[in-house]
């Protein structure tokens, strides 16, 4: 587990009533376990997660795709209001398997009702890996059985189970010192690597709290936090098939937080803090990336979106990105692509704050000025400024650089 401060990244800012705590530890109530089910060829790879707390309250988010894993089906029909504990595999994402994978999944949510004597509706479930291949029940169901006999209070194992292509786990603790003089804990165990789109990521996200919460309350912040974090990132601009975030509120930190409260917005600013850190983290881990890049546009509302997206997801613009080559006729064709049928293309467009584009002209650089922009583009992150014709719009994406190593893994990745 690294030792580098969890709000790392220049563009998210640790809230100043916000204190990190050992990344694997959970909040009051909260019991987590990881185990090796030889769902994958080594490693960890069933979790199970669970709060002792009988009036937890929760919310959840799912992938938008049309092709939709059996895991995800299941937890949508669960009770998204009052789930108690998550049931979770890497290492196949039971998808395209039919009634067998559906089977599959149910067993998966039973098994772990039973094991925790608890109502199936309880159970969330999800799985991640490898798409169109069976995934092997008795192992599966053996495993959530052994992970609930190893419930511990901690999140180590767990944050190790749901891995695929990560580099590491992606988990944090935070203790939020309320307006009210209390404190409550959050905490988060995230993955995600690679098919990962602007409009959600190919991730699984799993938020605790000890404090009290109304389940209006957690599913609001859960949406909102969501749509500024992982629902703003893009790898490779795909979109998967088993997207989940799941937020667990249990009470057990003894402190209720009341609806528009000031302790309510304190621990609102904590969850999107710590969301947009994890969201940065899986463009970082995105299959082999080197550089981060945020692409910020401003604009008519209804083009923003296609051209931040339109550059994030530029192949040109990532391969550029990767090697730190200042191109920015690549951000500028990919702008360009996505205002297809407006014209004039009068946009400005500056990087790391340095104009280069101005009206759709290109800025004269000295040559001191552009030895400046090479060194600001070999960065670990790296920001663009596009300003497009219209008013009232503004967004964001974060994006990865294509590297050699993604095509390497991605075509050898079911083999």
């Amino acid at each position: 587990m690294s030792s580098e401060p969890f709000f790392r990244s220049r563009w998210v800012q640790r809230p100043e009533h916000v204190k990190e705590l050992a990344p694997t530890a959970l909040p009051e109530g909260f019991r987590s376990a990881g185990i090796a089910a030889g769902i994958k060829r080594e490693g960890l790879d069933v979790g199970l997660l669970v709060s002792d707390r009988e009036a937890t309250v929760s919310a959840a988010r799912f992938t938008a795709n049309a092709l939709v894993a059996a895991p995800v089906a299941v937890a949508r029909a669960a009770d998204l209001g009052a789930l108690r504990a998550l049931a979770v595999n890497s290492g196949n994402a039971n998808v395209s398997d039919g009634d067998r994978g559906m089977a599959t999944a149910h067993a998966q949510q039973q098994a772990a009702a039973d094991a925790l004597d608890l109502d199936a509706a309880a159970v969330g479930v999800a799985s991640t890996g490898v798409i169109g291949r069976e995934l092997p029940r008795e192992k599966l169901v053996a495993g959530i059985r052994h992970a609930a006999e190893a419930l511990a209070p901690n999140a180590q194992a767990f944050s190790e189970s749901i891995l695929t292509t990560d580099r590491g786990p992606k988990c944090a603790c935070l203790e939020v010192a309320l307006p009210s003089g209390e404190t409550v804990r959050l905490a988060a165990q995230a993955k995600g690597g690679g098919m990962i789109s602007p409009r959600f990521a190919t991730m699984l996200c799993f938020v605790q709290t000890d404090a009290g919460l109304a389940p209006e309350t957690v599913d609001l912040l859960t949406g909102v936090c969501v749509r500024r974090s992982f629902d703003r990132i893009s790898v490779d601009g795909q979109l998967s098939t088993n997207d989940a975030v799941f937020a667990l509120a249990n009470g057990a930190g003894g402190v209720a937080l009341e609806p528009e409260s000031k302790d309510e917005l304190a621990l609102g600013e904590a969850y999107d803090a710590l969301l947009r850190q994890l969201a940065i983290e899986m463009v970082a881990d995105g299959e082999g990336a080197q550089r981060v890049g945020r692409v910020v546009v401003t604009g008519a509302t209804e083009v923003v979106e296609p051209v931040a997206r339109a550059v994030a997801d530029s192949p040109l613009v990532k391969t550029a990105l990767l090697g730190a080559d200042p191109n920015f006729g690549r951000i500028l064709q990919a702008a360009g692509q996505a205002l297809a049928g407006r014209s004039p293309f009068v946009v400005d467009l500056a990087i790391e704050g340095r104009q280069v584009v101005s009206a759709g002209t290109v800025v004269e650089l000295e040559p001191g000025e552009w030895e400046g922009l090479e060194q600001d583009v070999a960065a670990p992150e790296v920001e663009f400024e596009l300003t497009v014709p219209g008013e009232g719009g503004e967004t964001e994406v974060f994006f990865s650089d294509l590297t050699h190593d993604y095509v390497t893994l991605n075509s050898q990745y079911s083999t």
